[in-house]
């Protein structure tokens, strides 16, 4: 009997694996070239292969700017360089708009709010959101005065440091996401209160999860992980605690469906952690580059002073300090692969065939180190958006917040909170690496804050009033 059952398990094994290869087959010859794929796998286990955010340039270089991977049976197409990312997003917006309905999304939010892939609702979500953060002032002066307001609450709590070594993390991302809460709830939280720091910490570690290549193996083989214990059940319970928070603490007639909610949670998450982790590498940049936190100083003092608090109207006067917050956001490495789009209709796109419903990704990050739209792309270099004259400069090739419709619903509230949070810190710090790091890369350092969640100690030094040119 059990060499009955051992042979019908093998028998089986053996079914799934040809099975898993003819679908490989079949959809492979359709589709962009690419690293060859395992049986029932794909390139799931292949290390020079996934992540995709380690292994694009190399694999873009082999098998050119559109190529494909597969996780399992499932492919999903990579586009790198800004003229193909550009060419999907923005000149086929419609084509590259979906979403593929990830089992992650589906846990933790029910496929609600803006996860979802339900088109229709989607678009009904995003309009609502947009029009709901312009009620609560997005772009106006009254939600400005609301950042310059918590940006000196900051600046207050880095003064109790006095000059002495700290972590900066949960400061600055109580910060951030104050500003949300002021816009959903109507009111701050203290940066000690426990809730607050609580529901933070959750979103830090859904963000490390994410990414992680667990939540990869879960979108992959979801009904098999729901047997297992593991971080995927600890994120699923911590998502569905930060949504009763909401549910909570937000307005019963607005907030209480749950795409509401579900949309608010993901304006919590990334709102929170995408700016929070750009003002935080602000911060290492300026300690690593004392010159470029002079200069940056050096126009704070001309334009703004001592007596005045930064203000967005400012930053029309602050050309260096804007193109500065700019190549930060341009020189962070992020990646969207686990949060693909998908094609919404069978696409001829660049000679190839995509089908409908195929799951796809444009790699920002080599978009903003594509060197034929960069001078210097390896290297953090603010003179990237100063023209001839030291006046700012627009460049095309810059998609922080990605593009097109799925293009990120918050980003004029985080470029103001960028450049307020930024300009007003460094009015009044100096900002100092702790440690010998003088042989460590920027990159290497956010590298390790972002991957090891390793941020190194730093100082901030209350600036002199004299030094200010009023």
């Amino acid at each position: 009997m059990e060499l009955t059952w051992a042979g019908a398990l093998l028998l089986l094994c053996i079914f799934f694996t040809l099975f898993s290869s003819f679908q490989i087959y079949k959809k492979k010859g359709q589709l962009p070239p690419g690293p060859t794929p395992w049986p029932f796998l794909g390139n799931l286990l292949q290390r020079d292969v996934l992540p995709i955010r380690k292994s694009y340039k190399k694999l873009s270089e082999k098998y050119g700017p559109i190529f494909t991977v597969w996780i399992t049976s499932k492919p999903l197409v990579v586009l790198c360089g800004y003229e193909v990312v550009k060419d999907a997003l923005l000149d086929h917006a419609e084509e590259f708009g979906g979403r593929i309905q990830m089992p992650v999304n589906r846990r933790m939010v029910q496929n609600k709010g803006l996860a979802t892939n339900d088109d229709n609702k989607w678009r009904e979500l995003r309009r609502f959101t947009l029009s709901t953060l312009r009620d609560f002032g997005m772009g106006k002066k009254r939600m400005s005065e609301r950042v310059q307001e918590e940006a000196l609450c900051l600046a207050e709590e880095v003064a109790t440091t006095k000059g002495q070594p700290f972590d900066p993390r949960r400061r600055f991302t109580s910060a951030v996401s104050n500003v949300i809460c002021a816009v959903v709830f109507g009111n701050r939280f203290d940066y000690e209160d426990q809730i607050f720091i609580e529901n933070q910490q959750i979103m830090e570690s859904q963000i490390r999860w994410l990414q992680s290549f667990l939540a990869l193996v879960y979108n992959t083989v979801p009904k098999i992980m729901d047997y297992f214990p593991g971080q995927h059940k600890k994120s699923f319970a911590d998502a569905e605690k930060v949504c009763d928070y909401i549910e909570q603490n937000s307005s019963e007639v607005i907030y209480t469906p749950d795409d509401l909610v579900s949309a608010v949670f993901g304006l919590f998450v990334a709102g929170t952690i995408t700016t929070s982790l750009a003002l935080l590498y602000s911060l290492l940049v300026m300690a690593k580059f004392p010159h470029i936190q002079a200069k940056v100083q050096q126009e704070i003092d001309e334009v703004v002073g001592a007596n005045h608090t930064p203000s967005m109207e400012d930053r029309l006067k602050m050309p260096f300090t804007n193109a500065v917050i700019h190549e930060v956001q341009r020189y962070q490495k992020g990646s969207l692969e686990f949060f693909p789009r998908a094609t919404t209709c069978d696409t001829k796109f660049h000679g190839y065939n995509i089908p409908k419903y195929t799951a796809v990704t444009p790699m920002l990050s080599s978009v903003h180190f594509d060197p034929l739209h960069w001078e210097t792309p390896e290297k953090f270099n603010p003179d990237h958006f100063l023209d001839e004259k030291g006046q700012f400069r627009k460049r095309d090739a810059f998609m922080p917040f990605s593009a097109g419709k799925r293009a990120c619903p918050g980003e004029a509230l985080a470029r103001m909170e960028l450049f307020l949070f930024f300009s007003t810190l460094l009015q009044k710090f100096t900002f100092h690496l702790v440690g010998d790091t003088k042989d460590t890369d920027v990159m290497s350092l956010y590298l390790d804050f972002r991957n090891k969640n390793q941020y190194p100690l730093i100082r901030a030094v209350k600036r002199s009033l004299d030094a200010c040119v009023q």
